[in-house]
């Protein structure tokens, strides 16, 4: 099967870009937008709406694969690629990648990644967005071409097998933290509510409001909860306000960790982000020492690796450092899904739990994707996304994983051609 042309349209993606910059430090919340000045390089205004671009591989028997690239929603910060509109990298999608693939035999998904991810432009390998987006169209047209599921290609090739369950779904919130978490006890999300602590303000000076919220949240599910045996996991991101709170002093920073333990019990509790230590190296020295102090103390609540973890050899560092509980895998920010598949892997095999992530900022097209990589993977847990008012994301994932277990074990099982017969003699 070839791919005979490569076409791309821009679009929407599910949330918008912020400055997270400027969000932590001047800019003030207004209804849904902020007013203050932007300081990352690329935003003329704090928020901007999110953008995408669809690149859709047409085949020569007339069938379409397509991905849709994307980027997280605080892009250019904590060292990712710089802010991506849609006007200006198709243009370089036409001209970097559209005549590597032009009249192309679809071979390997980790053939045809492999070589997308490292495609080098003008001196630099493409922005995570496009080799994101790039990328699961290839996986789409393997898949295509050889009358696949997305999730049976990949484990096929990286020798896992396709989940005979679903994985579990984590839910976001956004601001909305009290009126959304409702819908996700209602639906009974095994994982929530993200919670977005993300300024001193919503935190408190002392963490008190975290506080707060984690009891307020610990009631809410009994008394919301459809099903008595509902027992989720709480997951905050806190986008490193802990160590804005409590800074250098990892003892007290862990005193209150055990604290929210007790707060949220009986249900389990992870953290995402405590600290932003402003680099990589000392992102992972910083993780690494609280997870240290934590352990040591009997503390059970898992440290989430998130800012400065953006790269499969990112992952593989905290990992190997032991710098949290559990990496997100940031998709995105990942670049070719390739490395995302490679990275939950990794994490697995060497005692890292692995959080297959990604954005409110995505698109539906590539939240589905990513359910396929999950289901093949076998991680933690799976992001509901795009968005944030929660319904869609989770319907998104949630629906996509159920076609994988209804179909699995129907499509696939005459993929491979049958042996050429021999002609009968006459």
């Amino acid at each position: 099967m070839k791919i005979v042309d490569v076409v791309c349209c821009p679009g929407r993606s599910g949330f918008f870009f912020d400055d997270q910059k400027a969000v932590k430090t001047n800019a003030v919340a207004d209804g849904n937008t902020y007013k203050g000045e932007p300081v990352t390089e690329g935003f003329r205004s704090v928020r901007k709406p999110g953008e995408s671009i669809s690149v859709m591989f047409v085949l020569e028997d007339g069938q379409v694969a397509h991905g849709d690239c994307a980027a997280v929603q605080y892009s250019g910060a904590s060292g990712r690629d710089p802010l991506f509109l849609a006007e200006d990298f198709i243009p370089v999608i036409n001209r970097a990648v559209k005549p590597l693939l032009v009249g192309r035999t679809i071979t390997t998904f980790k053939e045809l990644a492999t070589e997308l991810d490292s495609i080098v432009d003008d001196g630099q390998l493409l922005h995570t967005a496009v080799r994101y987006g790039i990328t699961q169209a290839a996986l789409d047209a393997v898949a295509k071409a050889s009358h696949r599921l997305m999730a049976q290609v990949i484990a096929d090739e990286y020798n896992t097998k396709v989940s005979d369950k679903m994985i579990p779904i984590f839910t976001q919130s956004g601001d909305d933290r009290y009126l959304n978490a409702d819908k996700m006890i209602l639906k009974s999300a095994d994982v929530l509510p993200h919670a977005l602590f993300n300024n001193i303000k919503k935190a408190g000076k002392k963490g008190e409001l975290i506080m707060e919220y984690v009891l307020w949240l610990r009631n809410r599910i009994y008394q919301a909860r459809v099903d008595e045996n509902y027992k989720p996991v709480i997951h905050l991101d806190v986008y490193g306000m802990l160590g804005e709170i409590f800074g250098s002093d990892y003892d007290s920073l862990v005193d209150y960790l055990g604290k929210l333990e007790e707060a949220a019990m009986p249900f389990k509790l992870r953290i995402e982000g405590p600290i932003d230590a402003g680099s990589l190296q000392g992102q992972i020295a910083a993780m690494a020492k609280i997870r240290e102090i934590q352990d040591k103390r009997g503390i059970q609540v898992e440290l989430v690796a998130d800012e400065w973890c953006n790269t499969l050899q990112d992952v593989k560092d905290f990992t190997d450092n032991k710098a949290g509980h559990q990496a997100q895998i940031k998709t995105p920010d990942l670049g070719g899904i390739n490395n995302s598949i490679e990275a939950v892997l990794y994490c697995k095999a060497n005692g890292m739990g692995a959080y297959l992530g990604g954005t409110c900022n995505e698109t539906d097209r590539s939240a589905q994707i990513c359910a396929h990589i999950a289901m093949a993977t076998q991680p933690v847990q799976v992001l509901a996304k795009p968005g944030m008012g929660v319904d869609e994301g989770f319907m998104i994932a949630h629906n996509e994983m159920k076609r994988i277990l209804a179909l699995k074990d129907i499509v696939g099982k005459s993929s491979k051609k049958p042996a050429k017969q021999e002609e009968p003699k006459k």
